[in-house]
């Protein structure tokens, strides 16, 4: 037969003390507007970085400035831009590319040089959008550069 040690139940529960930052008569309590005499609980301070607000701001507005202005020679840009999706997700797009490449060979070699997930979305405004998972405008950038399909300069990278 197996014997196992058995703990008696405590009797009373352990008593825990609320935990102040300052002293209840401090310069910073009264700087808040507390009476003296009360005290400030302590507060956890996240340990995470705080997440990206893309909401603020319109990932579009920088082309929709630029388009109203130069007019039909922006088509020669090749647009990077960044989305927000659901808290810190984001959404890579990659737009302008020449209809002469094929658009599922660069995603493909993207995707295993960035080792992320993407797809090619047909669009019927702006026709063929790469798009990759995370935030890979300066990636994206370097790697158009580097193959040869596009020039440094005919690049546009958008967001914040």
């Amino acid at each position: 037969p197996r014997l196992t040690k058995t703990r008696p139940f405590p009797r009373f529960p352990p008593v825990y003390k609320r935990r102040v930052v300052e002293a209840a008569g401090s310069a910073q309590n009264q700087k808040r507007g507390l009476p003296r005499g009360q005290a400030v609980p302590r507060r956890r301070l996240p340990r995470l970085s705080p997440p990206l607000r893309f909401a603020d701001q319109d990932p579009f507005a920088e082309a929709n400035a630029e388009d109203s202005s130069v007019g039909a020679g922006s088509k020669d840009y090749v647009h990077v831009r960044i989305q927000q999706r659901n808290g810190r997700k984001s959404l890579t797009t990659v737009q302008g590319l020449k209809k002469e490449y094929s658009y599922n060979k660069i995603l493909k070699d993207l995707k295993k040089e960035f080792c992320c997930n993407g797809t090619v979305v047909q669009d019927p405004e702006l026709g063929q959008v790469i798009q990759l998972q995370g935030d890979q405008r300066k990636n994206v950038a370097t790697f158009l550069v580097q193959a040869g399909i596009v020039k440094k300069e005919s690049i546009k990278i958008h967001g914040f």
